[in-house]
């Protein structure tokens, strides 16, 4: 009877056991996941809920969000504190009240732009209605609204210019990457170049873009702006030599055992990058991808302030050019913006890096 129960006992043990690790494995799962898209903390919570140890646990949701949050509370103590005492042409550095109001200021804006353009379409669809009931056979016009872009208008004009300069510059620079990568005679005939042409300043490029695109462009109604191509273009000659060379790298560092399983089997070129080159240099491309991005971002704001082009620099260019008592939190504004979109860019780009190579916990 004892044997029974002992046995039932350490069945039951084991069950335990098995579940415990099947929890343990999916929380960590989870975590992994949120640790990514930037919410790491709410894995301590998830453990402490699951019945982990609460002190361990308690001390790594300190150390992932308390720390974070209290330095994030000293820096605005700090900002609010010497703000005031820092005078400029245009008044004092306008602290976290202030830029935070403007921030309440944009999106009425915003708004009342939007219900301007909802008007402006209501009373053209009015008068065409009534034109057409007088005459069926009247011709009618339908005109765009004219108004002026807002500031969450020049973030997506900002976010569909870098995603299409980024585009772009990822198209030339992985296959350029690969090439180099895979043969020392294209990389000696690539390599002077990229030296050449990758410390150049968005700056220079600039001029030179917005000429060719002027002149190469001669259409009135252009199915691209000239200003969106001059910018992406811009975005596209700054960014793509970070994936160019991290390609190069990643594929140069494949194992040639793996190449010579390929020739072994006799691979096409093809199915042999798109088989064994590609999956195992997918980290480099994407540290390449993303510290692209990041550039891509950066170059975007300074080629709109400087050619005066549709999107966050030009507002941050307007807003200091107007020189209203407002204009100092504006741009701290979009200061903060900037910042946080080139963050939120980032963890997309890792999430994605994420979701389409494997690592040894994966």
């Amino acid at each position: 009877m004892t044997s029974v129960t002992d046995t039932a006992g350490t069945s039951s043990d084991a069950l335990r056991a098995q579940r415990k690790a099947r929890r343990i494995h999916a929380l960590n799962r989870a975590a992994g996941t949120l640790q990514i898209i930037g919410l790491g903390w709410l894995g301590p919570i998830l453990r402490m809920a699951a019945g982990e140890n609460p002190r361990q646990q308690g001390l790594e949701l300190w150390r992932q969000l308390g720390v974070p949050l209290t330095a994030i509370l000293l820096f605005i103590a700090a900002w609010a504190w010497l703000a005031p005492q820092v005078n400029t042409s245009l008044g004092a550095i306008p602290g976290p009240a202030q830029v935070w109001e403007q921030v309440g200021n944009l999106h009425a804006d915003h708004r009342a732009e939007r219900a301007k353009e909802a008007a402006f379409y209501e009373r053209q669809a009015k008068r065409n209605a009534e034109i057409l009931a007088k005459d069926p056979a009247a011709e009618v016009k339908t005109r765009t609204y004219a108004g002026k872009p807002t500031y969450l208008d020049q973030i997506l004009t900002s976010l569909k210019t870098v995603f299409t300069g980024f585009l772009l510059g990822a198209l030339v620079a992985v296959p350029l990457g690969v090439a180099c990568g895979l043969s020392r005679t294209v990389n000696a005939a690539m390599n002077p170049l990229i030296q050449l042409f990758k410390p150049v300043s968005p700056l220079a490029w600039l001029p030179l873009v917005t000429m060719v695109v002027s002149a190469t462009i001669s259409s009135d109604n252009p199915t691209f702006e000239k200003s969106f191509l001059t910018s992406a273009i811009t975005v596209t000659l700054c960014s793509l030599w970070p994936t160019l060379i991290n390609t190069a790298v990643g594929v140069s560092s494949i194992d040639k055992d793996l190449m010579n399983v390929g020739k072994v089997l006799q691979l096409s070129a093809p199915t042999m990058v798109r088989r064994l080159v590609l999956p195992s240099a997918l980290p480099y491309i994407f540290t390449g991808l993303r510290l692209s991005l990041g550039v891509g971002w950066m170059v975007l704001i300074a080629a709109e302030m400087l050619a005066q082009n549709p999107g966050l620099g030009k507002f941050v260019w307007d807003e200091f050019q107007n020189g209203s008592s407002s204009s100092l939190a504006r741009i701290m504004v979009a200061v903060f913006t900037i910042g946080l979109i080139g963050f939120l860019l980032d963890r997309v780009m890792l999430a994605f890096q994420a979701a389409v190579t494997h690592t040894g916990s994966r």
